[in-house]
C-alpha cells in the first residue's frame, strides 16, 4: 500500500498567509508541516484600497517560501487559495498574478460564500461530536461568515459581512489599549452591521479562525457571554505588546483582537449559545475538498 497522499493549502489572508500540509490518516485529517507569515494586506486594502508593489513583492516573497516548504514535506498537490484580499483590493488581479508566478500552483479567489462553506467543513470535520442543529462562525480580519446547518446536510443558512477585525481595527482604534469610547463606537458599527440579519438558533456553535484561538488563550476554549466580557476587560486594560508577552500571540494580532472580541460578542449574544472555539477551519477544509477531488480522480 502506498503512503497517504500529501496536499498543501496556502491560504491568503488580511491578517496572515498561512501554510498547512496535511494528509488522511485512519479518516481523519493529520497536520504534517504548518507555517505562517504575518503580511497584513487588509491594512493596505483599508487604508489605501490597493495593494502596493511593496507589499506585492514581500507577498511574493512569502508566497515561494511557503511553496518550497510545502514541496520539501511531501506535498503532491499545492493550491493557494485567497480570501477577503481577493475580493477587497482594487488590483486583486496583480495579487492573483504574483502568487500564481510564486508558487507555480492554481490561485482561487474564494467567493463569501466559498470561504464560509470551507471554514464550516473544516470546523464540523474536527470536532468529536456534534448536535444536530450547529453554527460556525470565522472572524478574519477583512469579513466575518456565520453560517448554520446540520452534520448530515451542511449549511442551510449563511451569511458574510464585509466587518473582521483589522478592517474595524483601522477605522475605529487608534490607541493602545483601546479606549471605551472607541470600543462603544464600534460595538455599535458591528451591531449596526448585524442589524438586518436573523440567525436560525443552533443547538451549538463553533468559531474558528485566528480571532477565536487567540481569545482562546486569553479566556479558555469556551466563549459564552462571561468569557468574552472578562477577554475585553483585560483587553482594555493592557497594551497589544503587554498581551502579546502575557499570553504567547503575535503583536499584530493582539493589536486586532479587541475588535474581534466585539464582533464575536455580537454573534455570541444572537445565537445565544456559547462559542467553542475550534482547531480546524478553512485550511482543513481546502484540504479534504483536495484530497477528496484526487480520490476521485
Amino acid at each position: 500500500m502506498g503512503s497517504p497522499l500529501r496536499v498543501a493549502v496556502i491560504d491568503v489572508g488580511s491578517n496572515t498567509v498561512r501554510l498547512l500540509v496535511s494528509e488522511l490518516h485512519k479518516s481523519r485529517l493529520t497536520p504534517i508541516r504548518e507555517a505562517k507569515s504575518l503580511l497584513l494586506l487588509g491594512r493596505e486594502i483599508e487604508r489605501q484600497g490597493t495593494l502596493s508593489r511593496e507589499k506585492l513583492a514581500e507577498t511574493r516573497r512569502c508566497a515561494r517560501s511557503l511553496a518550497t516548504m510545502a514541496r520539501e514535506a511531501g506535498a503532491s498537490r499545492i493550491e493557494v487559495v485567497v480570501t477577503a484580499p481577493g475580493r477587497q483590493s482594487d488590483n486583486a488581479g496583480e495579487l492573483v498574478r504574483v502568487l500564481g508566478e510564486a508558487t507555480a500552483a492554481p490561485v482561487r479567489v474564494l467567493s463569501a460564500d466559498e470561504e464560509g462553506r470551507l471554514a464550516w467543513d473544516g470546523a464540523v470535520s474536527a470536532s468529536p461530536e456534534l448536535a444536530p442543529t450547529i453554527a460556525v462562525c470565522d472572524v478574519g480580519g477583512g469579513s466575518t461568515e456565520l453560517l448554520v446547518g446540520t452534520p448530515e446536510r451542511g449549511p442551510a443558512w449563511a451569511r458574510s459581512l464585509d466587518i473582521g477585525c483589522l478592517r474595524l481595527t483601522e477605522r475605529f482604534i487608534d490607541d493602545d489599549p483601546p479606549g471605551k469610547d472607541a470600543l462603544r463606537i464600534l460595538g455599535a458599527d458591528v451591531a449596526d452591521a448585524f442589524g438586518s440579519v436573523t440567525i436560525p438558533l443552533p443547538q451549538t456553535a463553533m468559531a474558528t479562525g485566528g480571532t477565536a484561538r487567540a481569545l482562546r488563550k486569553l479566556v479558555g476554549p469556551r466563549l459564552g457571554e462571561d468569557e468574552l466580557a472578562t477577554a475585553t476587560r483585560r483587553l482594555l486594560k493592557r497594551s497589544a505588546r503587554e498581551i502579546a508577552h502575557a499570553f504567547g500571540i503575535d503583536r499584530e494580532r493582539a493589536r486586532t483582537l479587541p475588535a474581534g472580541a466585539v464582533i464575536l460578542a455580537e454573534v455570541q449574544h444572537m445565537l445565544h449559545t456559547p462559542l467553542v472555539v475550534s482547531s480546524a477551519g478553512l485550511r482543513e477544509g481546502v484540504a479534504l475538498s483536495l484530497l477528496a477531488e484526487s480520490a476521485a480522480a
